[in-house]
């Protein structure tokens, strides 16, 4: 399971038009899921997510976490983090989860992750139009 996170002072999620999910400062959580992912990877990679010190303090270092900062969550399923581009030019996208699969964990994922912050979503399989205020920038992968 990767999640790609972002720092962001706003980010916004679009379907046909219609704004679906929109968070203020927090992190935009772009998720894969892979084939053969379980429950206890959603569980690992939640508790990274909301204690990763990802945000500032006066100094500039980076001491806190989007818990201590009472931030907010937008998660976007991202099926394409998954991409192998290893061979030709087309990527081939065997590793990822099966869509019924990867949607439940995506929505385990959501859910766990509310149980700490506010947390916001795309629409799982729509085509969306992710808005993103990065601030830093700063932009991590994660990985279980």
């Amino acid at each position: 399971m990767r999640a790609l996170v972002q720092r962001v002072k706003a980010s916004w999620v679009v379907v046909n038009g219609k704004e679906v999910g929109r968070i203020e400062k927090g992190l935009n959580i772009l998720l894969g899921v892979r084939v053969g992912d379980t429950e206890e990877k959603v569980d690992k990679l939640v508790e990274k997510v909301v204690h990763l010190r990802i945000f500032e303090d006066e100094r500039g270092k980076f001491q806190y976490s989007l818990l201590d900062v009472k931030g907010s969550a937008l998660v976007v399923s991202q099926f394409t983090l998954y991409a192998n581009t290893q061979k030709g030019r087309r990527p081939s996208f065997e590793e990822a989860e099966k869509p019924d699969r990867a949607k439940e964990l995506y929505e385990l994922f959501v859910k766990k992750l509310s149980q700490y912050v506010p947390a916001q979503t795309g629409i799982f399989g729509a085509h969306m139009e992710v808005f993103i205020i990065n601030d830093g920038p700063v932009t991590i992968l994660l990985e279980v």
